[in-house]
Parts: C-alpha cells; structure tokens; sequence
C-alpha cells in the first residue's frame, strides 16, 4: 500500500468506550500476473503488492477514514475485509470471529452484520431492476421477512435516508447521483448491520450534495 495513504478516526468522545467490533492485523493482498497474453516475454513478473500489512481497530460506534492517493489499495482493502477479495495474509476479526477463515453458510450468515456502500451509485444499481426490490435483496438473500414485510422496510427506509417511499417501483436511471447512492445506503441498511464499509461513497457526486449524503449517514449511526 502506498506510504501515502494514512488513516484518521473521526468519533465522539461518547463512543470511544464502545467495544471492538472490528480487529484487523497484518492483512495484505498481492495481485499475481496470472499469464496474460504478453506473460513471461518480459521475465519474471512481481506481484502487485496492492495491500501490504495493514492492521487496525474499529470499536462500536466509531468511524474510520483511510486517506491515500488513487489506485494506493484503499478498495482492495474493503473488498479485503469482507472477503469479495482472497486476501494474502493476515487476519480479520468481527465481533471476535475471525472472517478469513469461514466459509460457506457461516461467511454468507456474517455478510449480514457487514454491508458495503460501493464508489459508483450507478453501476451499483442494477438498471433493469426497481428501486424498492433493489433495496430488498439483501432482505430476501437472507430469508428476512416476507413479501409484505420487505416492501414495508424497503419503504420506510427509503424514507429514513430522504427519498419518497412513492418513488418505490421507479428505475434507477430516474434519480440523480446523490439519490442513487441513497438507494445504496438504504439497501445497505435493510438487514440492520452493526457495521458499514464505505468505498468513497460520495467521491462522484458534487460537493453540496456530499454533504447531504454524509450527514444522513453520521444522523444514522447516532441512531
């Protein structure tokens, strides 16, 4: 990972007590050249080492910025966490259970509790699908309610992160960036996770509305 990239806590005196819900230690992630069409004409290839060591801690109620430099590893280090990507080395523990080595049930049966928000609201979002059933599929992968019930969560919840329940059987392609990844965030939180992992969520959308999206977030973690 590039010397650049450094990582903040942003968190209010009253949640520092709260307990670690997530523990990182040595994770790394190298990326092999795995025989491309021009593999092996130039020797040798080295890995990329995209994540190398990285080790930290997030208690319950905290918030924790990485800063760095674009292409630095910052998301092959979320992707890493929740194992959407192997990682090398290390380990990742969440409320004491160790991620990198589940597999099966037990990994999906943890995916509850960590949801990611990804960098683009629009390739995020499925285009063909509605907005309301998007927002329930984490609901439904999940076996968590049934029909009447994930259409009422999905509702509620699209007005819980400033969108209009009407707007439910809509498609993606009718909302503006910021409203897409409000979708994203609603769809994150529809199985009531203890924890997010946010992969430059408001990096493409304009400045007044990133502000808009992040305190509807800080206004939900209080919550």
């Amino acid at each position: 990972m590039s010397d650049t990239m450094s990582t903040g806590e942003l968190a209010d005196e009253d949640t520092r007590a709260g307990e670690t819900i997530l523990e990182v230690d040595g994770l790394t992630k190298h990326f092999s050249d795995s025989g491309g069409f021009l593999s092996g004409l130039f020797g040798e290839q080295k890995p990329v080492r995209a994540v190398e060591d990285v080790s930290f801690s997030i208690r319950k109620g905290e918030t924790l910025g990485l800063v760095g430099e674009s292409g630095c590893g910052k998301s092959t280090l979320a992707r890493a966490i929740l194992r959407l990507v192997e990682p090398t080395d290390g380990t990742v523990y969440f409320k004491g259970e160790n991620l990198t080595t589940l597999g099966g049930e037990d990994l999906r049966a943890q995916r509850r509790d960590v949801q990611m928000i990804f960098q683009d609201p629009q390739s995020s979002l499925d285009p063909r699908m509605k907005i309301g059933p998007i927002v329930e599929e984490p609901m439904k992968a999940h076996g968590l309610y049934d029909a009447d019930g994930r259409e009422q969560r999905a509702r509620e919840l699209l007005e819980k992160v400033g969108l209009d329940p009407q707007h439910y059987n809509r498609h993606p392609h009718a909302f503006s960036g910021g409203q897409r990844q409000r979708v994203n965030l609603a769809r994150a939180l529809s199985v009531n996770p203890d924890f997010i992992v946010c992969d430059e969520p408001v990096t493409a959308l304009d400045v007044s509305i990133q502000a808009q999206v992040l305190n509807t977030m800080r206004s939900l973690q209080d919550e």
